[in-house]
């Protein structure tokens, strides 16, 4: 009986691998959610029948400080896709102007920034005075500083932007 289920088993794997080959990468995705979908309904069934619902209550009660939370965690999702290495969602979000929103980009090794990266990330035109660099460099610092509700990542944007402007200038 044994032999016959684990070959049950071994020709149900085969043929669901074959499949699985030859999905496109969106039937994949939705093959995925219907498994998970199905996997957590009969999880939810097996509970529900075997009177372990009170596990899955108090699973959902765990998660209710985390929710609140989740708002606060969405902000860094992405860092998150961008640290994985996915660059589908973040190369479209270009140069946002003074905001300070596309700092460093592009720049993903330090010291490598372009002097037209730098007047992006501070709003200002190339060749614009020292005046007005350091008026934007300080506006923007004011709003992105770590202590302010910032991040040392944006906040270093900002100093080397500055930095290289300056430089470029003879300060």
């Amino acid at each position: 009986m044994q032999l016959i289920l684990g070959l049950a088993l071994a020709a149900a794997v085969f043929v669901v691998l074959k499949k699985w080959g030859a999905l496109s990468p969106q039937g994949q995705k939705a093959a995925i959610w219907k498994i998970v979908l199905v996997a957590g309904g009969a999880m939810l069934l097996f509970m529900v029948l075997t009177g372990r619902v009170h596990v899955l209550t108090a699973a959902v009660a765990a998660l209710i400080p985390l929710l609140r939370k989740l708002p606060a965690l969405l902000r860094y999702a992405p860092l998150f896709r961008k640290m994985m290495g996915d660059s589908s969602g973040s190369q479209n979000e270009g140069a946002n102007g003074p905001n300070g929103a596309s700092a460093g980009q592009n720049a993903s090794t330090p010291g490598t920034m372009s002097e037209q990266e730098a007047c992006d990330i501070l709003g200002v035109q190339p060749g614009c005075p020292r005046d007005d660099i350091v008026t934007a460099h300080r506006k923007l610092m004011q709003k992105l500083h770590p202590d302010r509700g910032g991040n040392d990542y944006l906040a270093a944007k900002l100093n080397e932007a500055r930095d290289l402007l300056l430089g470029k200038r003879g300060v």
